[in-house]
């Protein structure tokens, strides 16, 4: 009886898929939930496992075919015989030479097989395929007392976030880790988080590679405990006498950057040499270019020195292609783009603009920064103030605090304000909620708190959902002036910018200034021209008297 492998379900609005690649070919042995073939939409790469152990018959769709949801990819007999007859044919060879205790001998020799290959069958999630000629790692966990490791896995990726993707592994395995130590780096299409070492000991083994689709609960590697797995890490190098193995478990190791190593692959360098600039370390592609330019090289060289000097410079110059480097956008970056993309294409999208003298709102700072820092704990800047004035003109223009539904208008009653922060993965979005419940010092905590959460990678799908309007403040990059997008489905945005001294007219007389321009994007088909106009004319108000902020008028 053969079992049919089929096309799962690809997700809400996605209607076929293209054949990345087969992992294995007809004939070959699969075990059960191993990967045995890639699948491509439009919006993810998934892997697609066997749903039995056995032998893989028939691949009925090739690579680079179209498929749909529930369409057969290829068939799996039934492998009980097929899988046995290898293990069989190894241990008969020695069988022969005697039929009575050898074949206990024989039967006693096989079971710690088994018992290792499900052990390595249960922490291969993905990318197993590659394992094969890798069972160094897997000999500490067999050899633990017990045979068991504690095994690394996904943990919640937040509502309505299904899977993520494997960017990044820290540790190789042998590595010794730490307890809450990051292991591993997923991205998911909101988000990048790290997954910590849930127990101290030695990475025993990696289950799923660099670039694997991976689902919650599911199993990453596993940590065999420290006690046996140091110790014979430790006694190598005394009964050796080498040093290399050192570096290796040291914590601050983290493997290059895959553009950093592509391209020191190509240039001929050694990356044992280059100091990393990255995150703990990590060698990435402009230290390898730096490394190129170096002038070491050519020091390094001294002997070869009698006069052959400028033939090394007639090298031919790369062409166009060859400068180039192709990298897959991440999750993250793909999202940002296709939810930019679908405002612009959705809503009907206006900017009006205005102008605020910020004179009150610096004189306020100057004189209470200090107090207010001393009392609350928290910097006074500029965006609570503009939190407040926001949230006091949203009260009254109950149009741009809402969205459309189809062919409703929902007015949300609540004022949750996102405020766009930049990040070295892409722009995220943190909201504050009831803000207008919120004191200017809990404003100001909570902005600081996502803005340090952000900058370490630790914010969570929670910390950017719900969110009615939001804020961005293009002014810390210098943009004096700028059209946001929106941040749909909401209907307003507001674009802060930097603060420039300018000449005005004050009371018939010109002053310099120190003035901002503003500009709110919205969606005309729910926000007039008037109600976006008035609502710049309040922020402007509120921030160019502060007082009225203190005093809700």
């Amino acid at each position: 009886m053969a079992t049919e492998i089929r096309v799962p379900t690809l997700g809400e609005s996605v209607s076929e898929a293209t054949i990345g690649r087969w992992f294995k070919k007809a004939g070959d042995a699969v075990k059960a939930d191993e990967p045995i073939c890639e699948l491509e939409t439009d919006k993810v790469t998934l892997e697609v496992n066997a749903p039995a152990a056995g032998v893989l018959s028939e691949i009925v769709v090739k690579d680079g075919e179209t498929v749909t949801p529930g369409a057969l990819l290829g068939q799996i007999s039934a492998g009980g015989a097929g899988a046995a007859a290898p293990a069989a044919k190894a241990p008969s060879a020695k069988a022969p030479s005697d039929k009575g205790e050898p074949a206990k001998a024989e039967t006693a020799k096989v079971e710690p097989a088994k018992a290792t290959a499900s052990a390595v069958e249960g922490i291969e999630t993905g990318a197993g395929y590659g394992n094969h000629a890798d069972p160094a790692p897997a000999a500490p966990a067999a050899g633990d007392t017990g045979g068991v490791g504690t095994d690394i896995k996904v943990p919640t990726l937040g509502e309505s976030v299904s899977e993520a993707t494997v960017a990044k592994w820290f540790k190789k395995p042998g590595d010794s880790v730490k307890a809450d130590e990051p292991l591993v780096e997923l991205e998911t299409d909101k988000v990048t988080l790290e997954v910590n070492a849930p127990t101290s000991g030695v990475l025993a083994s990696i289950g799923v590679e660099t670039g694997s689709t991976v689902t919650p609960g599911a199993v990453l590697g596993q940590i065999s405990a420290s006690a046996g797995g140091a110790a014979s890490t430790a006694s190598a190098p005394a009964t050796n006498g080498a040093a290399p193995p050192a570096p290796k478990g040291a914590a601050g190791t983290m493997p290059p950057a895959p553009s950093a190593a592509r391209m020191a692959a190509e240039k001929g360098i050694d990356l044992s040499g280059v100091e990393g600039s990255g995150k703990r370390g990590q060698v990435l592609k402009g230290d390898v270019i730096a490394a190129a330019r170096a002038p070491a090289p050519a020091a390094a060289r001294p002997a070869p020195a009698p006069a052959p000097a400028p033939a090394p410079r007639q090298a031919p110059p790369q062409t166009d292609a060859e400068r180039e480097e192709r990298v897959r956008m991440t999750k993250l970056r793909q999202t940002i783009a296709r939810r930019l993309k679908d405002a612009q294409n959705t809503a009907a999208m206006l900017t009006t603009f205005n102008e605020v003298d910020m004179s009150g709102v610096m004189a306020l700072r100057a004189k209470y920064k200090d107090v207010f820092e001393k009392k609350h704990g928290a910097k006074l800047g500029f965006m609570g103030l503009f939190v407040k004035a926001v949230v006091g003109a949203l009260k009254e223009l109950p149009a741009v605090n809402a969205e459309i539904d189809g062919t409703d208008i929902v007015f949300k009653n609540y004022y949750h304000i996102g405020i766009a922060v930049g990040t070295e993965k892409g722009l995220v979005v943190p909201v504050v909620r009831d803000a207008d419940g919120l004191s200017l010092s809990d404003i100001e905590k909570t902005i600081a708190g996502y803005g340090k959460k952000a900058r370490d990678g630790q914010l969570k799908i929670e910390d950017m959902q719900g969110g009615t309007f939001t804020i961005t403040n293009g002014g810390i990059y210098g943009s004096l002036m700028s059209t946001p997008i929106l941040n749909a489905p909401q209907s307003g945005i507001l674009g802060m910018h930097k603060i420039q001294d300018r000449p005005i007219v004050v009371g018939g007389k010109v002053e310099v200034r120190p003035m901002m321009y503003l500009a709110l994007s919205y969606d005309h088909r729910i926000v007039d021209g008037r109600e976006a106009v008035t609502f710049l004319v309040r922020v402007k108000e509120a921030l160019e008297d502060p007082t009225r902020l203190m005093l809700d008028v």
